[in-house]
């Protein structure tokens, strides 16, 4: 579609809109798969595209230049791989190092604003270290203490996943507070990340991994224990997966 022209007779590009995202979304539908197999929220409450995960990142890094009141009409979007497009069009714009603090801190409000719509551990995962975690790099952390305590199994993921952006920065503290309030969670959504995010953290830290194992790995959920412990010697990882 051609823009406006102005008043030196130069072209303007259009605001590019949700409506035109979705549109390009629904002109890759896939017939014959099933992306509902990696989906485990409210599948009831979900539709599918089954539109293939190459092509669904590959449209949100061509929308990148959306505004944010536009990124958040994909949030109302019914389907998984429309809400999937909104938190990795945050996720390519939060990653981008010309990106202003305002542009930031919109970005991380839109995320916990919406976080109901944010209902799969993908949609986390994607965007939870950059657009939560980058934001929260120089600033206080108490919202992710809140959202690890939340009823929600996909807060209490978002809590623990976004500390990935700390580790990156060699900060691991809050890994593994966050990890200690999860450390029983019965919900595999949320233990297998409290083990693979302590395990990455551990990777900075050893004797810090081998002092929270020694404390926790009697009564922690058995998917911590597992994934918390892929990474060390064969010995080692007997020893606490025996306790």
């Amino acid at each position: 579609m051609p823009g406006k022209i102005n008043k030196k007779g130069k072209e303007e590009s259009s605001p590019i809109t949700a409506t035109q995202f979705v549109k390009g979304m629904n002109s890759l539908a896939k017939s014959g798969a099933d992306n509902s197999r990696y989906f485990r929220g409210d599948a009831s409450a979900t539709k599918f595209l089954n539109v293939r995960m190459g092509d669904v990142f590959a449209l949100a890094k061509k929308f990148t230049s959306m505004p944010v009141e536009e990124i958040e009409k994909l949030f109302d979007s019914d389907y998984y791989e429309v809400r999937l497009g909104a938190v990795c069009i945050m996720d390519f714009l939060a990653r981008n190092k010309k990106i202003t603090p305002e542009q930031r801190k919109s970005l991380f409000e839109l995320y916990i604003d919406n976080h109901h719509r944010i209902d799969n551990w993908d949609m986390i995962d994607r965007s939870a270290p950059y657009v939560v975690g980058g934001y929260l790099a120089d600033k206080p952390r108490a919202i992710l203490y809140k959202l690890a305590k939340s009823k929600n199994v996909w807060e209490r993921r978002t809590a623990i996943v976004s500390t990935y952006y700390f580790i990156r920065q060699n900060e691991i503290d809050d890994t593994f507070k966050i990890a200690e309030l999860l450390v029983r969670d019965k919900e595999d959504m949320v233990s297998k990340a409290v083990g693979s995010w302590v395990r990455e953290a551990g990777k900075r830290d050893r004797e810090r991994l081998l002092s929270f194992l020694d404390k926790y790995a009697g009564t922690m959920a058995r998917d911590t224990l597992r994934y918390a412990t892929e990474k060390l010697d064969k010995k080692t990882k007997d020893f606490y997966l025996k306790r």
